[in-house]
């Protein structure tokens, strides 16, 4: 009984933090969902790629926690030998239902950026994105605290909750930069690769009503996202590293991620023919600071890629989430034939 009263009282805190405190949606393969990173990495580091996203988590707790996600992004003028810099666009959706109210948040957002060249290995890329948001909630399967008799749950006492507005939609914007530097030197053989991305961005910025009772009190905050990552390869081996950071705050909440991915070449493909294609394999852990440790894993094979997360709870939750938080997919196809930077087949991460 103690532990069912447990799993009742984490997933009731669960269901109300986040309906009394709008919180994005997060994943823990952050660089594999770049348009909810920053949006200015669209066109940053491809001419073309669409990207599939799917999480879940909570399972132990209450009803799955279930976000899926999709975007595609490219650049209008890559076909251009002499330009001054890159212009980019990008389209991007999720879908999140979280607890036994079946709390709904659908976003459909259009990204627009431009890269200046910086050099033959540099650019600076600015970017604004502009879109809606659709929110709902399932009142009929709430459980309120006014429905116990001091025995039991008796769903014929009123729940006294009032909901004039379980359904609505709001306008949304933001803006972020990112810099990019890559350097490719030499045969993939002697692995001497460098690449980085880094960047800040403000989703939000009209802080739109997101309220279910329909009074205007409760806003969506703007969010801060400020990310850093890299790839470095190890000369003279088969390996690379690419570590990652990534920050984001919105109003009280923060959320720190930090890691490395290592890189292993099983293919390095054939530079002239193009018959053999590349074809890498990574492993790699993260930390998520006070909640989560994070392995993942992913394989890249020429223009495909798919990665696997997995969020093991080492915060307070744990003894009810009996350590596990959640999983997470996605499937990449990336086409990066041009030159110019970041255009590079092996793409960060």
């Amino acid at each position: 009984m103690k532990r069912k009263l447990a799993h009742i009282t984490a997933a009731t805190g669960i269901v109300l933090s986040s309906m009394t405190f709008a919180q994005d949606v997060h994943f823990s393969q952050m660089a594999a969902s770049p348009l909810n990173l920053n949006p200015a990495l669209a066109g940053a580091n491809s001419t073309l790629q669409g990207i599939v996203n799917y999480r879940s988590q909570w399972n132990s707790v209450a009803e799955p926690y279930k976000t899926i996600a999709a975007s595609v992004d490219g650049r209008f003028n890559d076909g251009k030998r002499t330009k001054a810099g890159i212009i980019a666009g990008g389209l991007s959706f999720f879908n999140d239902k979280a607890g036994d109210m079946q709390v709904s948040t659908t976003n459909v957002n259009l990204s627009i950026a431009y890269h200046l060249l910086l050099g033959q290995k540099s650019s600076l890329g600015v970017g604004i994105y502009g879109g809606f948001g659709q929110r709902s909630i399932d009142v009929a399967n709430g459980r309120w605290g006014s429905q116990y008799d001091g025995s039991s749950y008796n769903t014929a006492l009123p729940s006294n909750e009032v909901f004039n507005n379980p359904s609505f939609t709001y306008f949304d914007a933001g803006t972020g930069i990112v810099y990019t530097y890559k350097k490719n030197d030499g045969y993939m053989t002697q692995n001497n690769q460098r690449m980085f991305n880094g960047g800040v961005a403000f989703y939000h910025v009209n802080n739109p009503s997101y309220s279910f009772i329909d009074n205007g009190s409760e806003k969506l905050f703007m969010r801060w996202s400020i990310f850093a990552n890299a790839l470095i390869g190890i000369s003279n081996t088969k390996g690379a590293l690419l570590p990652g950071v990534y920050f984001n705050r919105q109003k009280s909440t923060m959320e720190i991620l930090y890691g490395t991915y290592y890189r292993i070449t099983l293919s390095e493909g054939s530079k002239i023919t193009g018959f053999n294609k590349p074809f890498f394999l990574h492993f790699g852990l993260f930390h998520r600071w006070g909640d989560a440790l994070v392995g993942k894993a992913m394989l890249e094979w020429s223009d495909l890629s798919a990665g696997f997360a997995y969020d093991i709870n080492i915060s307070s939750l744990n003894q009810v989430s009996s350590a596990r938080g959640g999983f997470e997919v996605f499937l990449r196809y990336n086409v990066a034939h041009l030159k110019g930077p970041g255009s590079s087949k092996s793409r960060i991460r």
